[in-house]
């Protein structure tokens, strides 16, 4: 497996998704949907739990890859001492079944490669059955089953298909590998050649729609891109990361599945599609979140799958050593059952946003956001579990309760802009004013002058930056201007900023050795999005010099594909966290609409519309 997170590409067919290595090595691929069960996991294992190798056999003396201009299609040059191929890989844009094909070229002189295909479905721990049928080799375990065809010889050794072969200069070979549920037919062959113009042209016409102008083109359609791979095309769900487990520090804990969709990127995920020009994805996703959390308010989740599942059972997966040793790796996610108020306040803003953004209404989001403000009225002087989805006691989070002052504010907004009715307006500014009052108040600490985590505490967070994003206080307010100060002092590590001190950990007692606030083992990296908050944020203050180098520098932490993982550690120059990660390119793709349309004033001063700059915002929360 690759030494490096960064080291991966990400291929997708908008329903699954696979990661690539620059070794040629596919280390993770989940079929048939983004969260289903790996059939190659040695991302989080070793190669005996699944991987498929394409490499020469000779040592490698450089690689070098790119994407096609505008398109997920990846293209691997590698060269040894005889010559020089090209490993092209990609997933075609789903008809029935999903398909890898990888396709090799010959460039210069003739390369040896060797082919190590090693499949294990369920998460890296089911050995299949394989037989041949006509032109294709058959793996099948359980409803799981895999079909290989190609022009590359290869055959059983070891509980693997192995194979070698010789591509000279002007040569190309090939290789798919389709799933299907076992029960069924075999699917029919996919043509290489056809695949790969029909999958190129795809992603160039998607990218080609992209109305981002500015500087920072080049980096805002690769995120868009990233977004759109991340789609569950038949329901319009964003998943946070094709991934789980990468860990937020080396042989850490900290290890997560992020297969699933938040409604708290819910805002955030429709600025950034509108300020593209992406209205029907935008319009979906609308759709996926107003069917995710229907029904009762008392049952609204912080997260479903990618189709509204509502069950996230989390286990462990001891079989699995973990990427670096980062263990326990972990299936499915515990937080979905926890107390989250600041999710009522990201769903009753998106859909604010959505109608000021021009997305087609909907009959019913109404009557359903009134009924979750009126669960939210009884319910937001309680504690909860937070943005950062914490696993130690529930706490009066400051952010929790600024972002339930953003419901009522919305609801009241959207009924002064929009005309809607039947909304008792103003008992909602008496709630909303309430609100205001008690976190000036409480979340306040006098003598450090600045917002605190939570209620009493001392502790700094970096969700205090979307105080003045949200509008809850004016950038200007010297309460905000001191807190952004504190955070500039405390949580920032070589420019960039922290979540949280995760360094902190109790000493004594049945905590002992894990953090005083989220109950985990200390230590993870500095998390990407909240850096382009402090952006955000230093444009507001007039800061345009300092948001700008900050944004360059976290376009400079992208890997050479223009990837962003969730979190980076400065020490080790390297990407942690699971990978790509949706948020930071939608953090990346809305402060660069701010920063070109801003480039000299805040953005909180526009006079006739809400700032963009408050999209973002958002957080993908996790403990």
């Amino acid at each position: 497996m690759a030494s490096r997170i960064e080291d991966y590409a990400l291929i997708g067919d908008t329903q699954s998704a696979a990661l690539v290595g620059r070794d040629g090595a596919i280390d993770w691929a989940c079929f048939p949907r983004f969260d289903s069960g790996a059939c190659f996991a040695a991302l989080l294992g070793d190669r005996d739990n699944g991987r498929w190798l394409i490499a020469p056999r000779a040592p490698v003396r450089a690689t070098r890859r790119r994407y096609r201009p505008d398109s997920l299609v990846l293209e691997t040059e590698i060269s040894t001492a005889t010559g020089t191929v090209r490993l092209i890989d990609f997933m075609p844009i789903r008809d029935q079944r999903p398909d890898i094909v990888r396709i090799v070229e010959g460039l210069e002189g003739t390369v040896d490669l060797h082919v190590d295909l090693v499949v294990r479905f369920d998460m890296g721990r089911v050995t299949p059955w394989v037989r041949k049928r006509g032109d294709a080799l058959l793996m099948t375990a359980g409803p799981d089953a895999l079909c290989l065809r190609g022009d590359v010889e290869v055959h059983g050794e070891a509980l693997a298909t192995v194979g070698d072969f010789t591509v000279r200069a002007g040569e190309r070979r090939s290789m798919t590998l389709t799933w299907f549920p076992s029960h069924q037919e075999v699917p029919s062959a996919v043509e290489p050649a056809a695949a790969l113009a029909d999958t190129d042209g795809w992603w160039r016409t998607w990218s080609g729609k992209c109305q981002y102008q500015g500087p920072w083109r080049e980096a805002v359609v690769t995120s868009l891109r990233v977004l759109k791979a991340l789609t569950y095309g038949p329901t319009g769900g964003i998943v946070a990361a094709p991934t789980t487990s990468l860990p937020e520090w080396p042989g850490g804990a900290r290890n997560w599945d992020y297969r699933y969709c938040w409604l708290r990127d819910a805002t955030l995920t429709l600025y950034a599609l509108m300020l593209g020009g992406y209205e029907a994805e935008a319009g979906a996703w609308r759709e996926w979140l107003l069917r995710a959390a229907a029904g009762d308010p008392r049952g609204v989740q912080i997260m479903y799958g990618v189709a509204g599942e509502r069950r996230l059972t989390e286990y462990e997966a001891p079989w699995l050593a973990g990427f670096e040793n980062s263990r326990p790796v972990r299936i499915g996610n515990a937080a979905h059952e926890q107390l989250q108020l600041d999710v009522f306040g990201e769903v009753i803003d998106a859909l604010f946003q959505a109608r000021r953004l021009g997305v087609a209404p909907d009959p019913w989001s109404w009557s359903f956001e009134k009924m979750l403000l009126e669960f939210l009225e009884q319910k937001w002087k309680e504690p909860d579990h937070g943005i950062w989805e914490i696993r130690g006691p529930k706490r009066h989070f400051t952010h929790s309760k600024v972002m339930a002052w953003v419901a009522f504010d919305r609801a009241i907004k959207s009924v002064e802009t929009f005309g809607l009715e039947d909304g008792p307006l103003e008992h909602w500014r008496a709630v909303r004013d309430e609100i205001h009052a008690e976190v000036c108040a409480q979340g306040y600490d006098r003598s450090r002058r600045t917002f605190t985590q939570s209620y009493g505490a001392t502790e700094l967070d970096a969700s205090l930056l979307l105080m003045s994003l949200v509008g809850f206080l004016p950038a200007s307010d010297p309460r905000i201007a001191a807190t952004v100060q504190a955070i500039e002092r405390e949580l920032l590590v070589d420019g960039l900023v922290r979540r949280y001190r995760t360094d902190l950990a109790d000493g004594a007692g049945a905590g002992a050795g894990t953090h005083p606030v989220d109950g985990l083992p200390p230590g993870e990296g500095v998390f990407l999005p909240c850096s382009f908050w402090l952006a955000d944020v230093y444009v507001q203050l007039d800061r345009g010099d300092e948001a700008r180098a900050l944004f360059e520098r976290l376009l400079g932490l992208r890997n050479d594909l223009g990837l962003l993982s969730e979190e980076y550690e400065p020490g080790t120059k390297r990407l942690l966290g699971n990978f790509p990660q949706a948020f930071s390119h939608l953090s990346l793709i809305n402060t660069a609409y701010n920063l070109t349309v801003h480039p000299d004033r805040p953005a909180h001063h526009r006079a006739k519309e809400p700032s963009p700059a408050r999209a973002t915002r958002n957080m993908r929360g996790r403990a």
